[in-house]
């Protein structure tokens, strides 16, 4: 069933294989770098001009003088000059994936005196992500953002260009971008998507820049776009506590091959409407770090799952509660674990790749999105890949009415 929900949905969404991120084009010298782009350069409409001096002669003189050959092949010196054109340039493109987060569990322990919630939580990467292309602009003063989806802001306000501006004023680089973003993960979905595409966007231009900032300080300043944002920065798995932004890195505690589906109506979450109802008197009491470790020994189940914004979310949208439920009913067991991811509205259920086939047969259920998934890391120095056999399915109907 899972493989026609993935037809079913796949008509209307772009995918790619893991061949196609990252993907980078810089100086065909420098590091064995393919000459991916040499025919970008190419300008077009020279085909009848090049194939008449190509094949230039000049004929033998009636006076007996040596006959002269010319032969001008003009493909070969536009490439020569392409060529020339990409060593003065350096990184000029770059494409990477920019993947979402599920929180395995998530503990709010207290309240802090500026308004914010401390917490504890198991965040990690998975294999759903957004696709983003990066271009080096001619412009020395604006970005330009695009995307897929209707309804995302293409300004100030989306982290993208919060990132790119912030990666300015820390390093004093005058490199600007046209930006698209190919958008799969749905946004208000409790997936922290804005958070990985603006940690996608900061590691995108000190690449532009060769390098300028660490890791370290990459992480260290994404901490002023969201709470979230620093924890991209981590290898994909880590405890995290304060506000989110306090990244402890951890070897993964759960198998890469652990398959889920991840499942989220057209409704949206407030955060902030979440954290108003929220009440510590109430909250589980249970401590996080023996989640963390309950997990490290045996794995996920249901009882380790815990989510303290749970019942605050259930109160925003008594919808999201009734699906849940659902969800756990209608599975017969074949999850090891079903529960809600940040402040929702996404349900995940760990264990199966295949949502409950209520989500295709009820009309209450058609424009709900979902889409299969699994954990994934990355390597030092590298960032996030996607996986061979990553699928995304889902509908776009929830993402168009979403900001970023």
């Amino acid at each position: 069933m899972a493989t026609m929900a993935a037809s079913h949905f796949f008509h209307r969404r772009h995918v790619i294989s893991s061949g196609d991120c990252p993907s980078i084009t810089s100086n065909p010298l420098a590091g064995g770098s393919l000459k991916q782009f040499s025919s970008f350069y190419k300008p077009k409409g020279f085909s009848s001009v090049q194939n008449n001096y190509r094949n230039l002669r000049t004929q033998a003189a009636s006076d007996g003088r040596k006959q002269v050959e010319i032969v001008y092949n003009l493909d070969e010196k536009l490439n020569r000059l392409a060529d020339e054109v990409d060593m003065d340039a350096g990184l000029s493109r770059l494409t990477l994936f920019s993947p979402c987060k599920i929180n395995v569990f998530l503990r709010i322990t207290s309240k802090r005196p500026d308004g914010f919630h401390d917490l504890a939580s198991l965040f990690h990467v998975i294999s759903l992500g957004d696709k983003i292309k990066f271009s080096l602009s001619p412009s020395k003063s604006t970005d330009r953002l695009s995307t897929n989806v209707p309804g995302i802001p293409l300004d100030e306000r989306n982290l993208i260009i919060k990132a790119l501006n912030l990666y300015r004023k820390k390093t004093g680089s005058d490199k600007f971008f046209w930006v698209h973003v190919d958008k799969r993960v749905p946004t208000g979905a409790g997936l922290g998507g804005g958070s990985s595409n603006a940690a996608t966007a900061l590691w995108a231009a000190n690449q532009f820049s060769g390098g300028l900032a660490t890791e370290k300080e990459l992480q260290e300043w994404s901490g002023e776009i969201g709470s979230d944002v620093p924890f991209f920065f981590s290898n994909g798995a880590a405890y995290c506590t304060g506000r989110g932004e306090i990244v402890q890195d951890i070897p993964s505690p759960v198998p890469f091959d652990l398959p889920m589906v991840l499942i989220k109506p057209p409704e949206a979450c407030s955060t902030a409407e979440v954290y108003k109802r929220f009440r510590l008197d109430v909250s589980s009491t249970i401590d996080p770090l023996t989640l963390l470790e309950k997990i490290s020994k045996s794995g996920i189940s249901q009882d380790v799952c815990v989510n303290d914004l749970e019942p605050p979310a259930f109160e925003v949208l008594p919808s999201l509660k009734r699906l849940k439920q659902r969800i756990i009913a209608a599975g017969r067991g074949k999850y090891d674990a079903v529960f809600m991811s940040g402040s929702g509205s996404t349900i995940v259920g760990v264990g199966s790749p295949d949502p409950p086939q209520f989500i295709y047969d009820e009309e209450d259920y058609k424009d709900v999105f979902f889409s299969e998934a699994n954990f994934i890391t990355r390597a030092d120095q590298q960032w996030y890949s996607e996986p061979s056999s990553s699928s995304n399915a889902g509908s776009p109907a929830d993402q168009t009415s979403c900001t970023a």
